[in-house]
């Protein structure tokens, strides 16, 4: 069996998913790392399904910019599009944010128990 091999033996299910997991959050963070992406998002999520022309209004950002965000926050699987007659209308994926959501509480749980664990160290005098 050869090196890379190796190391997927003893992997569980459970790490598997994990690591599918940093890796969609990732994806995530780099998706909405860009400024203008973000602002998309947000519009997205307080004004609800709209058209790349409703999208642009008010914006020094072209449709054909707003429409190349889009189609990387949809990679990202954070938005999805339909047709309505001639328009493309874009809407946000709730659940993938609610994913992203719940893994930022995984992590700041983990920092919570971290530093808890620090403080009754230091509080006891075990450093």
């Amino acid at each position: 069996m050869g090196r890379q091999a190796a190391k997927h033996v003893g992997r569980t299910p459970r790490f598997l998913g994990a690591v599918r997991q940093r890796a969609e959050a990732a994806a995530v963070f780099a998706a909405l790392g860009d400024p203008t992406r973000l602002r998309l998002v947000a519009r997205l999520c307080t004004g609800g399904p709209s058209s790349i022309a409703r999208l642009t209004e008010g914006t020094d950002v072209s449709r054909q910019a707003v429409t190349k965000h889009l189609r990387a926050l949809e990679v990202a699987h954070l938005v999805r599009s339909g047709r309505a007659g001639r328009e493309r209308i874009w809407e946000v994926r709730p659940a993938r944010l609610a994913e992203t959501r719940d893994y930022l509480q995984q992590i700041a749980d983990q920092w919570d128990s971290a530093l808890a664990r620090l403080r009754r160290t230091v509080e006891n005098g075990d450093a």
